[in-house]
């Protein structure tokens, strides 16, 4: 069974341990995503490496291809996967609701799977029984995912029967090695988000997780819902956004008190040859990286970055070589989970304010929400940029430095060369 401990706060900020059947995972924590029961372009071992504590697999798409009844033949979940540590396992509820002809009642959820046409009915009794069959660590009880934007009453009627199904969960789930997460909805209406957590904290669930996020509500809307349910969440409970989200999510999550996070965007970006740096986060394929001699993160550890230039990589992936998605993947992984272990540290020490400050001080991204604003002046944004460049990180570039090959390590670049630090990525730019 699972247990948390919280081990200490600074200010909403915590610091916990999940321990359960596979291993103990340290909070808080981001999971990668593997969805059909792997991380794309990697291997269970390179995930490791990454320093990956637990990962997410998906039940829906589980279900219908290959099926719970071949995963559990197979010996379960993990040893299907080939991966030792922690599973958890979505129930579904985010991708059926996103499906086209869609078909809901009180029973659960009828669609047409888009391979073969054939119908498939998910209801909360079903998803309990696949879960279960899968063998994961953390399974999460079947909801109603409402769209962004919806009417107050379409996210109301939403609340109410996520709460009926998860007293429907709660009785159909009755595997003692694996714990049931509740859900949280109530898209971006305080009142409901509200209403949703003191109802669901009542459930008698492991863990809470604040669901219906990261739909298209961008992040001011996101960290509102967060902070209307949050307040109403039990202490001793492990507290989990789903599908979230870019980095600067993940810092503003902490911020607020939640312990675990996925998403697909370390990845999905990474297949588009975009690289997450402790800078901000750039695209490998501009032709100013043909050249570059510097590692992906010249403040990263990860092999990616002991072992590869950004020329090499630039290389592989206009070649449309395989292994130059891998790297970036393995990268982009690591960068996520090096950051969650900052804030680790920086909550253990006292100083996760300082933290936030200095990380968006430093970390310069575009994308289509527009730059994250911090209400700071020059001298300030400089003076938490310093501090943050000084904090240490498991993966310290000291390490790049010593186990790059002689040759590889660049000279200082001339006037007009390409710089050290990574070129901005603009998503909303459109290419030429």
């Amino acid at each position: 069974m699972l247990e948390f401990e919280l081990l200490h706060n600074d200010g909403r900020a915590r610091r916990g341990r999940l321990t359960t059947p596979h291993g103990e995972i340290e909070t808080p924590i981001f999971m990668p995503v593997g969805t059909a029961g792997a991380i794309k372009g990697l291997t269970p071992r390179d995930l490791e490496d990454a320093g990956a504590q637990i990962c997410l697999a998906n039940t829906y798409h589980l279900h219908l291809s290959p099926g719970e009844e071949t995963v559990a033949h197979a010996g379960g979940l993990h040893k299907f996967m080939g991966w030792r540590r922690p599973i958890l396992t979505d129930s579904g509820g985010f991708q059926v609701f996103s499906l086209p002809k869609l078909s809901i009642d009180e029973e659960g959820v009828r669609f047409k799977w888009k391979h073969d046409g054939r119908e498939v009915f998910l209801s909360p009794e079903s998803s309990m029984r696949i879960q279960q069959d899968l063998g994961a660590d953390i399974a999460m009880a079947f909801d109603e995912c409402v769209p962004y934007p919806a009417t107050w009453e379409q996210a109301d009627a939403a609340v109410d029967r996520t709460l009926r199904w998860l007293d429907r969960c709660i009785a159909a789930h009755d595997k003692p090695d694996q714990a049931l997460f509740a859900i949280v909805q109530g898209s971006s209406f305080n009142d409901l988000r509200a209403r949703s957590a003191k109802a669901t904290a009542q459930r008698n669930t492991v863990g809470i997780a604040i669901g219906g996020v990261s739909v298209g509500e961008g992040h001011e809307l996101m960290m509102q819902a967060v902070d209307a349910a949050e307040p109403h969440l039990p202490a001793d409970k492990p507290r989990y956004l789903m599908g979230v989200g870019y980095p600067q999510d993940l810092v503003e999550g902490v911020a607020r008190g939640i312990d675990m996070f996925d998403c697909v965007l370390p990845t999905r970006l990474a297949r588009s040859g975009i690289v997450f740096t402790r800078r901000g986060s750039y695209r490998i394929t501009h032709r100013q990286y043909r050249k570059d001699l510097y590692p992906l993160d010249t403040q990263c550890g990860c092999y990616a970055c002991k072992n590869f230039s950004r020329l090499y990589i630039h290389h592989l992936v206009k070649s449309k070589e395989l292994l130059g998605t891998t790297l970036i993947v393995h990268h982009n992984i690591a960068f996520y989970l090096d950051l969650m272990q900052m804030m680790r540290d920086a909550i253990e020490q006292d100083r996760f304010e300082a933290f936030r400050l200095g990380f968006h001080a430093s970390y310069s991204v575009h994308d289509k929400r527009g730059d994250f604003a911090i209400d700071l002046e020059d001298d300030e944004v400089e003076s938490h940029k310093k501090d943050f460049d000084r904090q240490s990180s498991p993966r310290k570039p000291a390490a790049v430095a010593r186990d790059r090959a002689p040759q590889a390590t660049p000279k200082k670049p001339a006037k007009g060369a390409p710089s050290d630090k990574p070129r901005r990525h603009d998503p909303t730019r459109k290419r030429k």
